[in-house]
């Protein structure tokens, strides 16, 4: 069992969006027993929240599947539950690297990196409003994904 978890800021737009888009394609392949798949937020701000609506139907009109959701924050205890911890932005990968500064074992990824596009970022659509650009790059990431994973 690969145990995967996606982080962004609040965990309602890019995270929770790379959680549904992997499970989706794992179920779609017959790879989703060997995959646990969440998601996380670094701040408080959102916890308890839902996939915010506009990302919730842009992931609709792909045909995603949106799943029960509730952010959560991370916490210290996740690196030991999880194989990788993969960030949607380089703010993301600095917080997580404040909780978990040495990664000893290089579970501490970027979304993109599994993109071929190591130093690019997904951007925060609740800046940009262009949700297709993060399903777009979230997509390419979570394809990388499976693909770096041998699956």
């Amino acid at each position: 069992m690969i145990r995967i978890l996606f982080i962004c800021h609040g965990n309602i737009c890019r995270s929770a969006a790379a959680e549904m888009i992997l499970t989706q394609m794992a179920k779609e392949r017959g790879i989703l027993k060997r995959l646990t798949i969440d998601s996380a937020a670094t701040s408080t701000e959102e916890i308890g929240n839902d996939v915010y609506p506009p990302m919730k139907r842009a992931l609709h009109a792909h045909g995603i599947r949106c799943l029960d959701h509730s952010a959560r924050q991370i916490t210290s205890r996740d690196y030991d539950e999880y194989d990788l911890l993969i960030g949607m932005d380089r703010e993301n990968l600095r917080n997580m690297r404040r909780l978990w500064p040495d990664d000893p074992d290089g579970k501490l990824h970027t979304m993109m990196e599994y993109a071929g596009r190591p130093g690019a970022q997904v951007a925060d659509p609740w800046y940009t409003r262009d949700f297709e650009a993060t399903i777009r790059d979230v997509t390419e990431g979570c394809e990388g994904l499976i693909v770096s994973l041998g699956l």
